[in-house]
């Protein structure tokens, strides 16, 4: 090896290193997002990346380790054009990542699929079409149950602060996916509603539709996980960058309209409850969703979080009464786990069971 070559060698070392200490990777990264499944359709999202976060392991409850651990969402460079495959019971799939980095896998299947998760690889081509990289993920197959359940995320049932750039920005800075907090009660609403009129080994399914970026997918999925939360598959928004973060979670929400009809277009069977807040644009996005699918929404339950709006809100509110759907505008999640109860989405021993069992490690606090 001639000193040039050594020295390369070297740097790489360093440079490797450095990166590790700084929780990042310079290594290609291929990101497997939750799948999901309906009728003959079926689609797997993800990400490849040549710079990008190591898993989080640590979670000490430090303002620098946290802000750190943000920052390094949104230090990112993706990897694109690259030729991506992989495979579902005996089909061999390929596409191509984006100039974004990010790709999509839709394919068919033949009827009947076999519910619940399955888990997928996804490897990366090279010019001879030998396996360079690999990635793993799962897809979600929903059983056939009643209803589907779509919620927003940031001030749904994670508290958030959306409509207050300063407080917004603090939490997700100062805290971590861990010692963020859920509105309390809101856990045991979504429990109830994913075992509502179905049985344990056949949850309702859920779906996470959300303004909030793919940068923050492990972090949404680490909350979700830690606080129990039902699982299921997230939509989020396009990925950003540093200098982009101070707009996290505040553009796009057209997009969100988009990935909502793409769901419910998607089982023409199910009905769907639809779960948001008054934070941002969730009442008027949802009151178009009830307008395009007539028939097709079983409820809507907004969380009043931001009074300035109230008045707003409410004229919407009425206007998807109006087309005759019930909604549940609430400040405590008891408040909408009875409107459940009362509409059938839930049955009345399971809520008197929670309601007295109560909820004392969630949040107590409520938003604006």
């Amino acid at each position: 090896m001639s000193i040039v070559h050594r020295l390369r060698h070297g740097l790489r070392i360093i440079r490797g290193r450095v990166f590790r200490r700084l929780g990042l990777t310079d290594k290609t990264v291929i990101k497997v997002y939750h799948g999901y499944g309906h009728a003959s359709q079926l689609v797997l999202y993800g990400h490849v990346f040549r710079q990008s976060a190591l898993p989080r392991k640590r979670y000490r409850q430090s303002v620098l380790n946290n802000t750190w651990a943000l920052l390094r969402l949104f230090m990112v460079k993706p990897l694109p054009n690259v030729r991506l495959r992989t495979q579902w019971q005996g089909q061999v799939l390929e596409t191509v990542a984006d100039r974004d980095g990010f790709y999509k896998f839709e394919w068919q299947d033949i009827p009947p699929l076999e519910q619940g998760w399955h888990e997928l690889t996804v490897e990366m081509l090279g010019p001879e079409r030998e396996v360079l990289h690999a990635g793993s993920g799962s897809l979600y197959i929903p059983h056939a149950t009643q209803y589907g359940f779509i919620s927003d995320v940031d001030d749904t049932f994670l508290i958030s602060h959306s409509a207050n750039l300063r407080k917004r920005l603090f939490v997700l800075f100062t805290q971590n996916a861990r010692s963020r907090r859920p509105f309390e009660g809101v856990v045991k609403h979504y429990q109830l509603l994913a075992a509502g009129n179905t049985s344990p080994d056949a949850p309702n399914p859920f779906f996470y539709v959300s303004s909030s970026e793919w940068n923050l997918y492990e972090y949404l999925l680490e909350f979700t996980r830690v606080q129990s939360l039902p699982r299921g598959v997230f939509l989020l928004n396009v990925m950003k960058q540093v200098r982009e973060l101070l707009n996290t979670g505040q553009s796009n929400h057209q997009g969100k309209f988009a990935r909502i009809v793409r769901i419910i277009e998607g089982f023409p069977k199910q009905r769907f409850v639809l779960l948001g807040d008054s934070s941002q644009r969730d009442p008027y996005i949802y009151e178009s969703i009830v307008r395009h699918f007539p028939g097709r929404i079983h409820a809507v339950y907004i969380r009043d979080v931001y009074r300035k709006s109230r008045v707003d809100v409410l004229e919407v509110v009425g206007k998807i009464e109006a087309a005759g759907v019930p909604v549940c505008f609430f400040r405590h999640s008891e408040e909408a786990i009875l409107h459940s109860r009362k509409i059938g989405l839930i049955s009345d021993a399971a809520a008197a069971r929670e309601l007295s069992a109560g909820d004392p490690d969630a949040a107590k606090g409520q938003v604006g």
